[in-house]
């Protein structure tokens, strides 16, 4: 009896240091997990704190831009940066100028047209370099590659002498559109690389089904590419939207085929000091690209993330 309570007792110190190392080793957890929480609040602080700052640096132009555009013709430009009166009227102002209608109209045309024209274009090159095995095919990718690091200034006036001099397109935008309805580079090479991430089974299924490859073409491979042709397309209305370059070449002589990119540096040498009814007039030009891009931003990210998947 006398050995059983001394084993008893001998083997109580050390439960009760068991005990209290299983009690040091769930604060030690606690501690740590809750290190780990704190580690992962500032990891999400900081990473958030990042994005607003970026989205301000981008953010913060475009609310000077618009309120100025809203100030009065003395208060543009000093240090106030909320205007005094809203003064609305300076939107009416730009948009009652003489040309300025015009500019729009002109300008949808030539983005309007020349995109469609693009795609249309585009499309069907894309789709033989993609999944047609030719000879020469290679080749044919080599010149797209080509003729995408050809600046255009290379070849402005052996085209200004063809388009002006013999065909007397001169003073209009059709030297800018009807190049479009044969294709553009850019646009092929990155069709070209989304149409190689949709399968061939899908092809061969139509084939067996009886369709041709025009049919194909436009029943199974347009659907699954409306992604890709989406961001083509936007490219393709952003550039044309605010080209400057193409219009100072072909059309300054005629201010009715202005378009709002060359248009606009003329209201601004007109209005250079009326720097509100300029900001306004800057709004007005960039305010359906930025639409346009609010609408079809999803299919734009996702056409331009899957065009890099294989090639």
């Amino acid at each position: 009896m006398a050995q059983l309570t001394d084993t008893t007792a001998s083997a109580a110190p050390g439960s009760s240091g068991t005990a209290a190392r299983t009690a040091r080793t769930a604060r030690t957890r606690r501690g740590g997990g809750a290190d780990a929480g704190r580690r992962a609040l500032l990891h999400w602080i900081g990473v958030h704190a990042l994005g607003v700052a970026a989205a301000l640096f981008f953010v913060l132009p475009f609310v000077f831009l618009f309120l100025t555009s809203l100030m009065s013709d003395q208060q543009a430009l000093t240090r106030d940066l909320v205007p005094d009166t809203w003064e609305w009227g300076n939107y009416a102002k730009v948009w009652n100028t003489p040309g300025f209608l015009t500019w729009w109209r002109n300008t949808l045309l030539y983005a309007g047209l020349g995109t469609l024209l693009t795609v249309v274009s585009s499309v069907p090159v894309a789709y033989a370099l993609a999944k047609f095995r030719f000879r020469g095919r290679r080749l044919s990718l080599l010149l797209v590659i080509a003729m995408m690091m050809l600046p255009p200034q290379v070849v402005v006036i052996p085209m200004y002498l063809f388009w002006a001099k013999q065909l007397d397109l001169s003073g209009t935008l059709w030297p800018l559109i009807i190049p479009m309805a044969f294709g553009d580079a850019f646009s092929i090479f990155l069709l070209r690389q989304f149409l190689l991430t949709i399968p061939d089974e899908y092809l061969d299924a139509a084939k067996v089904d009886g369709c041709g490859e025009l049919r194909t073409l436009l029943r199974v491979v347009l659907p699954m590419a409306k992604p890709g042709i989406a961001a083509v397309a936007l490219f393709q209305f952003f550039s044309a939207w605010n080209d400057y370059f193409g219009p100072q070449i072909y059309a300054s002589d005629n201010p009715a085929a202005w378009t709002l990119s060359y248009g606009l540096e003329s209201f601004k040498g007109a209005h250079h000091t009326n720097w509100n009814l300029t900001m306004a007039a800057t709004v007005l030009v960039m305010a359906p690209v930025i639409v346009l891009f609010f609408f079809a931003q999803k299919a734009f990210v996702e056409g331009v993330t899957l065009t890099g998947v294989k090639g």
